[in-house]
């Protein structure tokens, strides 16, 4: 059943099904699935992973994703949708800093199949958010925006600090050590900080000297540190521009560009296509993690 109209902030559908069908949503944020009751295969893809009651999973903006039902299954979609972002003036929440929780999220997952969540203690939080926001949902109003706007708020906490925990959070390479791994956390962290992703600042953060602090990056994680920050960047460029009405000034100033004209050029280099194309596209293409082939 239809719990939320696609114009509101957040979509949710509690559907119990013995057969997958492909739902016509085109989904360009992410989506929260909790697996309520059944069992079967999660692929995203092309890459399986069984599921089961209280698993709980994200579906990221792509188009190769499925469940194969084994048993009759009860599942939960809750969507975050764009229109949080562009209508969040009305809500009693601080957008930047909502947005900002999202768009770490789907531009650090690894967009493979699997549970995100790493501890009971923290599934259990998800279902109790989950259940309420669905009570809340069957009598959706103006009174109560605010209310659910702040149990996904709680949500993206809770999914951010476990996918920084798990595989899904996409670091470095399989055979890299822990500080590799931490210092990728770190730059995701503060990457609207441009001071602190300089070769010094990191050597200082991480006990290195600065002539080897491009080198380790690059031999851990396999392009070149600044390579790296530049696509981080454009990852969350390509997010604003599809999801969010700031303009480029704002997104520009937010991320480190010099200004607009410097955005726009780096955005066509490494993206292949202008800004105005790619939001006219309307698709995501620095954010794809893997191609929908059965190769």
């Amino acid at each position: 059943m239809q719990i939320l109209e696609a114009q509101k902030p957040f979509e949710i559908q509690e559907l119990k099904l013995s057969e997958w069908k492909q739902r016509p949503v085109k989904n360009n944020f992410f989506e929260l699935v909790l697996i309520k009751e059944g069992n079967g295969t999660q692929c995203i893809n092309y890459n399986f992973h069984p599921y089961e009651e209280g698993n709980i999973f994200l579906l990221p903006p792509l188009r190769c994703h499925s469940f194969n039902i084994e048993s009759t299954s009860k599942f939960v979609f809750l969507k975050f949708t764009d229109a949080f972002f562009k209508n969040s003036n009305r809500l009693a929440v601080n957008r930047s800093e909502w947005f900002n929780e999202a768009a770490y999220i789907l531009s650090n997952y690894n967009q493979l199949p699997g549970d995100v969540i790493n501890n009971d203690i923290d599934r259990q939080h998800l279902k109790r958010l989950i259940a309420m926001i669905l009570q809340e949902s069957r009598n959706y109003g103006e009174e109560s925006i605010s209310l659910v706007s702040s149990l996904m708020t709680s949500i993206l906490e809770i999914l951010i600090r476990n996918i920084k925990k798990s595989s899904h959070y996409e670091v470095a390479k399989k055979n890299s050590n822990d500080r590799a791994t931490k210092m990728l956390t770190y730059i995701s962290e503060n990457i609207h900080k441009t001071d602190l992703l300089k070769v010094e600042h990191l050597a200082d953060e991480f006990s290195m000297s600065p002539t080897y602090v491009s080198e380790f990056f690059r031999k851990q994680v396999g392009i070149s540190l600044r390579e790296y920050i530049i696509k981080a960047k454009l990852r969350l460029v390509e997010i604003r521009l599809l999801n969010s009405d700031y303009t480029l000034t704002e997104i520009a100033d937010e991320l480190g560009f010099t200004d607009v004209s410097h955005l726009s050029k780096t955005f066509k280099r490494h993206v292949g296509q202008s800004v105005r194309d790619f939001k006219s596209n309307g698709e995501y293409m620095l954010l794809k993690r893997a191609e929908c082939t059965t190769s």
